[in-house]
């Protein structure tokens, strides 16, 4: 018969009802059985999520249609052009680049909801229903505005200076692009970029930067600008008259509008200009060059210098495609070697100072392309810096005082570095 030892303490007994867990409760405050003990310290059990859905982004590629794209991605039932009026967008016309970003269930990989940015003022949305149609929104993007001053030396160009002082910014290289021509534009009356930018010389402007919800940075209107162009001062206020759209002027509130741009063409550098005796590099002798030759990419857009009446436009001989405009006071205007005209140019049609009148090329006697451009007067050739223009028209009495404190508030922002600033509140 089998004896219990004496010496190993007898298990206590306990009502059913305390349980096993009770027990070791008794046992852990008794002390006797500290293999029993249990520690009252709350257990963090690992939590396990899914997420319901997973994003994958798919980029429109040159040449494939929306519909390719939609079926790679196994969308079914959505019709974008069903739902393009009442979103206000041409299916037709988005764009090589833009990305689709599709949501898809995490468990049956469907997709449930497409996200695409036509342009920066609207976001489309398009959400699966439960009963396997799609429904569309358009959503707007919030932007906000405030000024920013930009400034630096010149070396080479306008270009290469903003490139230059701006690549550290949050811009990418377009924007950059985008400020220096836009600036140049409220010059154009005043300075010739290709001829009169002298290394050393200084630009300041200031200019509204747009800042999307997305951190997406733009460039919106040029307010104001400074420019020490080879020994010259050149300022620019925007202001808008009482009775007017907005333009830009000077100090004394001159517009700087006058009847022809220093220029025809976006500005890229001078390859020969008005000369008397000039050698030819086609035909190989010495001669009068009567005009400025621009150097510039084939296809850069070529402008009316002012106001007038296009007298001749299509084939020259040695001038290729020629477009020959008559002004007022005797004076015409010629643009040859164009690659082609731009739309509606003919003989006898009106066009205004800066309308695009044709693209740079190289047809007729030209080496590269390049614009050549002839100013005449009374059938004269003459050097555009050479001819003197009335100034620009004054602002009326009754506007000085709203564009002398205007003036003030855009000139304390031209001299001001720093952070940005509120954007002050000039309408168009």
């Amino acid at each position: 018969m089998f004896r219990r030892n004496p010496r190993i303490p007898r298990f206590p007994r306990f009502p059913a009802a305390v349980g096993i867990l009770g027990a070791a409760a008794l046992f852990s405050t008794s002390g006797e059985w500290p293999w029993a003990r249990l520690d009252d310290t709350p257990i963090a059990l690992p939590i396990v999520v899914t997420d319901p859905y997973k994003v994958v982004s798919d980029t429109l590629k040159s040449g494939e249609t929306i519909g390719a794209l939609l079926s790679r991605q196994g969308v079914i039932g959505l019709d974008l052009s069903g739902l393009a009026d009442a979103l206000s967008f041409d299916p037709r016309r988005l764009r090589a680049g833009l990305v689709f970003a599709v949501r898809r269930d995490a468990i049956s990989d469907t997709p449930t909801q497409i996200d695409v940015r036509p342009d920066d003022q609207q976001r489309l949305r398009f959400i699966r229903t439960s009963a396997g149609s799609w429904e569309g929104s358009a959503i707007p993007i919030r932007w906000t505005t405030d000024t920013m001053r930009l400034a630096g030396e010149i070396s080479t160009s306008l270009v290469e200076a903003f490139d230059r002082e701006m690549s550290e910014a949050t811009l990418d290289r377009n924007e950059r692009m985008k400020a220096a021509y836009a600036l140049a534009d409220v010059n154009a009356w005043s300075i010739d970029f290709s001829r009169d930018v002298q290394p050393g010389d200084r630009f300041a402007t200031v200019v509204e930067r747009l800042v999307s919800e997305d951190g997406e940075v733009r460039f919106g209107r040029v307010l104001a600008s400074d420019l020490h162009i080879n020994g010259r001062q050149i300022t620019a206020y925007r202001y808008t008259p009482a009775t007017g759209k907005s333009a830009f002027y000077d100090e004394e509130g001159k517009a700087l509008r006058r009847a022809f741009l220093a220029a025809p063409v976006e500005f890229r550098h001078v390859s020969s200009g008005f000369s008397n005796r000039r050698f030819h590099p086609v035909l190989g002798i010495y001669r009068k060059h009567e005009g400025i030759d621009y150097a510039a990419n084939s296809g850069t857009p070529v402008r009316a210098a002012g106001n007038g009446t296009v007298i001749r436009a299509g084939r020259a001989g040695g001038y290729g495609n020629l477009v020959e405009i008559r002004h007022r006071d005797g004076i015409t205007t010629r643009y040859a070697h164009l690659r082609g005209f731009g739309a509606g140019i003919r003989a006898g049609v009106g066009v205004t100072q800066g309308q695009v009148i044709g693209q740079v090329g190289m047809t007729g006697t030209a080496t590269g392309p390049h614009l050549h451009y002839e100013f005449r007067v009374n059938g004269v050739a003459r050097d555009p810096r050479s001819v003197k223009f009335e100034a620009g028209e004054p602002l009326d009495r009754s506007d000085r005082p709203a564009f002398e404190a205007q003036r003030q508030l855009l000139a304390t922002l031209l001299q001001r570095g720093g952070a940005p600033a509120p954007a002050p509140l000039l309408a168009d």
